[in-house]
Parts: structure tokens; C-alpha cells; sequence
């Protein structure tokens, strides 16, 4: 999921006085009143905060009753298992559907959990393994990640690109013996998103893969660039003139 990028900015940094008929208000705050244009970048990313595991029972009997009966107890079992483990109900989706088949019924469900606690989601699954066996199917996790976790992302490697910008304007004032003023312009100039999906041929639904695996694919990444502009108060005290 990426964002088409904008022209990035290519100057590193340079001093600039201001342009004629600018700047005369400013100029009695900040000596000689120049400025500092620099552009800054950072990267970050976040791990999955969500996972969903669905759970399918079905049985096909002579009587509709039997079938109904088959997946209700199984049913019943999953989703007190799930609730004795800390999972809210509202974390928890059932579906059913019951149908004529040749020569009997078929009962189906469907359940399906989200979980925030990957430890808890793995105790639960190998609980039903174990107690269900082949009676029941669990497809594997799908981990992704909540909307507000997103938006955190993206306001981290913003504000991280401005800290960065700001320390690279600071450090090219002292270089000169200048004292960094406040800035007169920050606009981020580039964003990019991706996830940690590589080449390989395998989908997130393969059995093959690992918990780790299916975590490192679903792990979206951020960077941002952003350009600033700053006041140059003049000269540090103690600091030689360079230019």
C-alpha cells in the first residue's frame, strides 16, 4: 500500500538571504535575518496488532436433528473455551447454516476470533486441537493490523522526519558558527507505505509458513521526507566565523 510520491526535494542545505522586501520584520529577531533550507527523512514500522483465526465445524447425518446437535455441542465447547480464556464476546463471530443433502442434513458453523494477544490466540487454537481433533477445522491466523494503529505509524515517522530535519539544520548552523532560529516552513515533501511481503510464492493462507513468518509478512512499513525551513540567529558565542 504505497502513495504515489511527490518531486523530493534535492538540496541538502544552504543559507539564503532573505529575498528583497521579505524578511524586514524578522530581520530585527534574527542577525542577519538568513535562512537554512535542509530536508529530512526517517523510517519506522509496526508489527501486526491483530490477528483473526476462523473455525469451521460441520456434520452430515441421516436426521436433522443429529446433525443440528453434532455442531451445537462442538459449537458450544469452542466459544466457552474462548470466554474462559479472556475473549470478549464481541470478539467473537458465529455463522450457521443448515442444508438438505442426499440421503440426510448437513449442519455447518463458522466462528471467527479476533485476538490482540497472540499468546492467548495460540493456547486457544492448540486447546481445541487437542480436545476437537479432526472434528474441527482452524485455517490459519491473519494478522493485521487496527485503523488507530496505522495512523500512529504515520504520525511517528512524520514528527521523526521533522526531528531529524531540525537536528540536520542545527548541525550545519554550529558548522558555521550560526544559532539555529524557529522554523518558517516544514512541509513533508514524500511518504511511503509497504508491508513486509517478499517474493515468495507462498500466500498467507499456506500451512507452510511460520507464526513468525505470517507476522513478518503482515508488519507494514512507513518513511517519510520532509523539507524545513529555518531562521539563522547569527553567530554562537565563542564560535569562529566560517564563511
Amino acid at each position: 500500500m504505497a502513495l504515489l510520491p511527490l518531486p523530493p526535494a534535492r538540496v541538502f542545505a544552504e543559507l539564503l538571504p532573505p529575498a528583497a522586501g521579505e524578511g524586514r520584520s524578522r530581520a530585527r529577531e534574527a542577525e542577519p535575518g538568513r535562512e537554512v533550507h535542509v530536508s529530512g527523512c526517517a523510517e519506522r514500522s509496526a508489527a501486526p496488532d491483530r490477528a483473526r483465526v476462523r473455525l469451521r465445524l460441520s456434520s452430515t447425518k441421516g436426521a436433522a436433528g443429529e446433525a443440528r446437535s453434532s455442531v451445537s455441542r462442538r459449537l458450544d465447547y469452542v466459544t466457552h473455551s474462548a470466554r474462559q480464556r479472556g475473549v470478549l464476546d464481541k470478539n467473537v463471530t458465529v455463522t450457521k447454516d443448515f442444508s438438505r443433502v442426499e440421503n440426510g442434513y448437513k449442519m455447518e458453523a463458522e466462528v471467527c476470533i479476533t485476538f490482540s494477544d497472540f499468546e492467548k490466540m495460540q493456547n486457544v487454537c492448540n486447546l481445541l486441537i487437542e480436545k476437537l481433533g479432526g472434528s474441527i477445522n482452524i485455517s490459519p491466523p491473519h494478522f493485521y493490523h487496527a485503523p488507530e494503529a496505522v495512523h500512529t505509524l504515520r504520525c511517528e515517522v512524520c514528527l521523526a522526519a521533522v526531528e531529524n530535519t531540525r537536528q540536520k539544520a542545527q548541525e550545519v548552523c554550529q558548522l558555521f558558527g550560526q544559532a539555529l532560529g524557529k522554523p518558517l516552513l516544514i512541509r513533508e515533501e514524500e511518504t511511503k507505505e509497504w508491508d513486509g511481503q517478499t517474493d515468495c510464492h507462498l500466500s498467507d493462507s499456506s500451512d507452510l509458513l511460520t507464526m513468525q513468518q505470517r507476522i513478518e509478512r503482515a508488519t507494514i512499513y512507513a518513511s517519510s521526507k520532509v523539507f524545513a525551513i529555518f531562521e539563522i540567529k547569527g553567530k554562537e558565542k565563542g564560535k569562529n566565523k566560517l564563511i
